[in-house]
């Protein structure tokens, strides 16, 4: 019987808006995947793109951004600097060779428990078709 392939997903989370919707949904008990690794950035704007691709070279299967929706940010405009970066980073990605599609970006509230379950879910859905990262083949770690 072979084993059902779980991803491997890096989640980049805003301190002040996705990290706390995080842990309203762990404290509201709801049943999320596995899968994701949170990683809590205090802003959005504030993850390095290298460090996604390094995400990437070291066997994560997907990189979840998300942070305060445009317009709440802590700091302004830090989630409007991401949006910018996340564009050019899909194009990097997939000159690398991998789908962008294994990149996503949230907005989600403090308050949205719910929705950071609703998107952690349907995005480790969308990587388990997708399969595992092909870039692994490619390199050698």
């Amino acid at each position: 019987m072979e084993k059902e392939f779980t991803p491997k997903i890096v989640g980049f989370c805003c301190n002040w808006c996705t990290y706390a919707a995080a842990d309203l949904a762990g404290t509201s008990k709801l049943k999320m995947p596995s899968s994701l690794a949170v990683i809590r950035v205090m802003c959005s704007s504030r993850i390095d793109p290298t460090l996604i691709l390094r995400a990437f070279l070291r066997g994560a299967d997907g990189v979840l951004l998300a942070g305060c929706h445009p317009g709440d940010c802590h700091y302004e405009k830090g989630n409007y600097y991401a949006r910018r970066r996340f564009v050019l980073l899909k194009s990097v990605v997939e000159t690398l060779g991998l789908d962008s599609e294994r990149l996503q970006l949230s907005w989600i509230g403090a308050s949205e428990g719910p929705r950071f379950q609703q998107v952690v879910t349907k995005f480790t859905e969308k990587i388990k078709k997708m399969g595992p990262n092909p870039m692994l083949e490619k390199i050698s770690l």
